[in-house]
């Protein structure tokens, strides 16, 4: 089979257009139109529905397609481990989290790695959806729970636990909870139990929301969550590794908090020498360690003298 025609197929069918797969290959409209005729007339089958809106998949283009879509996740992968072979890291590296812990602690530690390696590329995917590292939908993911897919390199970095917290403006304003029945008296700031989010964290907000609380407010991500509780409006259901970078909110009710949730970092077996994964994964590690290291001191800062 041409594999030159199969790869403007494979452009063609990615756009659903001869013109947008033409720009992209840099091919007239008519040459790309020729290719597709001639891989048709070659595998005596229709590949596309045209109509007036653009092109759609014949059932047996959606076959050859499924290969084209294996074969260039095979390439990325092959081209990415070629780059790798080079002493430098650079090149894009794609990675993939939740919103919350995307946006609120990885992220803003982003900087020191790009002073590290100025040419690397970071395409972050935040998002609950679970993507698939064996597919390269990414390279390496931060998962909160142990990664189910086979031929996965994983590695448990820390836990986390949810909590209660509260800016010392609100608790000034409307006082303290003192057990876990006063929480229907404070505004809960919290995900929404039915929305994607750790199992731990849905069961902490649903033991909390059986107190009839009076005031909520449900937000589908911590990042949302913790804009409203350090603007003073209500307690939060929040992630501990937040007291690191937020260290002016104050714990509610210390013994409520949700079960542990192991945070696992992944990537594929077949990425296992890769320069760029090798570099963002020591990256997070020393992070982690920086990270227990604070935390450790300042527990032993607000510790009572013996």
């Amino acid at each position: 089979m041409d594999w030159d025609k199969l790869r403007i197929f494979h452009a063609v069918a990615d756009a659903g257009s001869l013109t947008h797969a033409g720009d992209a290959l840099h091919l007239s409209q008519s040459a790309v139109s020729r290719q597709i005729r001639g891989l048709e007339e070659s595998l005596n089958t229709t590949l596309f529905h045209r109509h007036a809106r653009g092109l759609i998949l014949t059932e047996q283009g959606e076959l050859l397609f499924d290969a084209t879509r294996a074969m260039a996740k095979r390439l990325d992968t092959a081209t990415a481990r070629i780059r790798d072979s080079e002493e430098e890291v650079f090149g894009e590296l794609r990675v993939t989290t939740t919103t919350g812990f995307g946006t609120l602690w990885l992220a803003p530690r982003l900087t020191k790695l790009y002073e590290k390696y100025p040419d690397l590329k970071i395409d972050l995917m935040l998002e609950e959806r679970v993507l698939d590292l064996p597919m390269r939908e990414a390279d390496v993911a931060i998962r909160m729970k142990e990664p189910s897919q086979a031929d996965l390199i994983r590695k448990r970095l820390m836990s986390l636990r949810m909590q209660l917290y509260a800016t010392p403006e609100y608790l000034d304003r409307e006082g303290r909870p003192e057990r876990i029945e006063d929480i229907r008296n404070f505004r809960l700031i919290c995900q929404n139990p039915s929305t994607p989010q750790v199992a731990a964290g849905a069961l902490l907000v649903q033991e909390l929301m059986s107190h009839e609380v009076a005031s909520t407010l449900t937000v589908n991500n911590y990042f949302g969550a913790l804009q409203a509780v350090v603007n003073n409006l209500g307690i939060g259901v929040l992630p501990d590794y937040l007291v690191e970078d937020f260290p002016h909110l104050v714990r509610v009710l210390p013994d409520v908090e949700s079960q542990e949730v192991p945070i696992f970092l992944a990537f594929p077996e077949e990425l296992r020498h890769s320069k760029r994964v090798a570099a963002f994964r020591d990256f997070v590690q020393e992070e982690i360690i920086q990270h227990r290291r604070h935390l450790r001191e300042q527990a032993e800062g607000e510790s009572p003298a013996s």
